[in-house]
């Protein structure tokens, strides 16, 4: 069962990051398993997924210092646009951030524009919370009745 936890939590973690992982399919699995707590499972895929994404937030935060370098990976036209996006919509678009395709670019934006650490946390984790709450009911709803 501690097993099972620590795949949950490091595919969460990972899905959160840049690198194109999807924890849905591990969570699944573990729920098929019917001695495992959705609750419990839910906390461990929730924290594990919003670890990931404070790593991008970090990412980003840390990368400031280097958006004006020739060398850096996104145009300074890019960084802009992104930023003027991203403040036109305000920072609750982080609730938004469990979204598989651009998810991980608003943490990282995030970051770079230095949202407030704690204000960012707590939208990035009712987001990710209320993504996993959603799959799991669902799963349960189709696949485990």
């Amino acid at each position: 069962m501690l097993i099972s936890f620590a795949v949950v939590f490091g595919t969460a973690f990972l899905a959160a990051t840049v690198l194109p992982f999807y924890s849905e399919v591990v969570l699944a699995a573990s729920l098929a398993d019917p001695e495992i707590s959705r609750i419990a499972l839910w906390f461990v895929a929730t924290s594990g997924n919003t670890l990931g994404a404070i790593v991008n937030y970090l990412l980003g935060r840390y990368a400031a210092h280097w958006r004006d370098k020739r060398w850096f990976p996104a145009s300074k036209r890019a960084m802009d646009k992104a930023e003027g996006w991203f403040q036109s919509r305000g920072a609750w678009m982080l609730l938004f951030s469990w979204i598989p395709v651009g998810g991980d670019a608003l943490t990282v934006v995030a970051g770079l524009l230095r949202v407030r650490f704690y204000f960012f946390l707590a939208l990035v984790a009712i987001g990710k919370g209320a993504r996993y709450a959603a799959f799991i009911f669902g799963a349960e709803l189709v696949f485990f009745r």
